[in-house]
């Protein structure tokens, strides 16, 4: 496991080679105000690391769109349509997936569009975040066709094009132990999640994502995520971008 002297020499790595190291945060499941998203927006403000939302459309209410009207330094995301599980009983969670027909499915990720322009405008980004971090593969191609420009999940991509039109910028580091518990999964473990997403980013060039679920989380939880920002922005060579940043110059390194 990793402690944050491991991730200062691995961000020191990175200068050595001329580079900056990237980071990004994604938090998923948004869909109305609450004391949660409060403590989330209190940790934005106070350390002033840029916020990428993901909402999920068929539950995003208006209370929410005024709330972040506001709100600077927050992109918004759409996280697939109602968050649903689809699959079958005994299948891994997914909304995305082959179960039902695919335009069916394409259709409800236009409407969720359409849902998310009338409530918070163009302040959208053109980002789709799939639940449960899932996509049957045959319904990546037309993501750009129904107006998709970005495609967000878990974990090192394959490929910042998966298809052309479409970039792909990911997270790598959750804070949940979804199978232990659904607790904090401890600083150990979330550096060394950190750590090594960083070690492999300097191959790959791709940014790493810190994702979190601020209705899901505990204090622990809650806790790390605060102190991680506040330490991270003190070490030398490391930088914190925006998606909209990310998303719009193609999500490569650019040390």
């Amino acid at each position: 496991m990793s402690t944050w002297a491991d991730l200062s020499g691995e961000v020191a790595r990175w200068s050595q080679a001329g580079r900056t190291a990237e980071l990004w945060w994604r938090d998923d499941d948004a869909a109305d105000v609450g004391p949660a998203l409060e403590r989330l927006l209190a940790i934005h403000r106070d350390t002033g690391v840029p916020l990428a939302l993901a909402v999920v459309p068929a539950e995003a209410t208006q209370a929410l769109a005024d709330r972040l009207a506001s709100e600077q330094g927050v992109d918004l995301l759409q996280h697939g349509y109602a968050h649903v599980n689809h699959a079958a009983p005994g299948d891994k969670k997914i909304e995305l997936g082959t179960e039902r027909p695919a335009m069916l499915v394409l259709g409800e990720l236009g409407t969720g569009r359409m849902t998310l322009e009338r409530l918070f405008g163009a302040r959208p980004l053109p980002v789709l975040v799939p639940p449960w971090n899932r996509i049957a593969p045959v319904l990546v191609p037309p993501l750009p066709e129904i107006g998709f420009a970005g495609l967000s999940t878990f974990s090192a991509r394959r490929r910042a094009h998966p298809v052309k039109g479409l970039l792909e910028v990911n997270t790598h580091v959750d804070l949940i132990d979804w199978k232990g518990g659904r607790g904090f999964i401890g600083e150990p473990a979330a550096l060394d999640a950190l750590v090594s997403a960083l070690a492999r980013a300097r191959t790959s060039g791709e940014p790493v994502g810190v994702l979190s679920h601020h209705l899901a989380m505990d204090g622990e939880a809650w806790d790390f995520l605060r102190s991680m920002w506040q330490k991270a922005l003190k070490i030398p060579g490391l930088r914190v971008r925006p998606a909209r940043e990310l998303f719009a110059t193609g999500g490569e390194d650019r040390g």
